[in-house]
């Protein structure tokens, strides 16, 4: 990855919330949220606006199963 993005306070609190609630580690759950993500928007529009072609392989919205 080029950079590690900071969460803001409020998205530091509220995935420390659902971390406790799944009972999991605060990176786990990042993980799973991103993987629940892509079946919350519209694929086609994701995928015309995308910047790097590269990583299709790895990305939610290329049709594999994890994004992380």
């Amino acid at each position: 990855m080029a950079y590690t993005p900071t969460l803001s306070d409020s998205g530091s609190a509220t995935l420390r919330r659902i971390s406790w609630a799944l009972g999991k580690p605060m990176t786990k759950t990042m993980s799973a949220i991103f993987i629940k993500l892509p079946s919350m928007f519209d694929r086609e529009m994701v995928c015309r606006s995308c910047k790097d072609p590269t990583a299709c392989n790895i990305c939610g919205f290329g049709g594999e199963k994890e994004a992380a």
